[in-house]
């Protein structure tokens, strides 16, 4: 089995863990799985990673010094266009470089 196939037996917020920190070399990286919260959600019943579809992330990133608030939401979408192909529905990103994280 190559590495797409052991990257597909991964739950979706594992994946997402990975691309993101691989890509965006996040200091900091929270995922959490939100889909409950939409159980009667159309693409919920219609997802095949049912439970997996509705996501908040939390990232902190170098990658986004002098990018716009809708540029780094772009970065974090690019890097999981996969997944918003396979069934990933929704995201609430909050997307900060270092030193506004350390300002909090």
């Amino acid at each position: 089995m190559g590495s797409r196939g052991a990257t597909a037996l991964l739950s979706r917020a594992n994946r997402m863990k990975i691309k993101l920190q691989s890509t965006l070399e996040a200091s900091i990286l929270e995922i959490e799985d939100v889909s409950y919260q939409h159980a009667g959600h159309a693409a919920v019943k219609d997802s095949a990673n049912a439970g997996e579809t509705h996501f908040n992330v939390k990232i902190v990133s170098p990658k986004f010094d002098g990018q716009s608030l809708v540029k780094r939401h772009r970065m974090v979408y690019d890097v999981l266009a996969d997944e918003l192909r396979s069934g990933l529905h929704a995201l609430s990103i909050v997307a900060k470089t270092p030193q506004e994280a350390a300002q909090n």
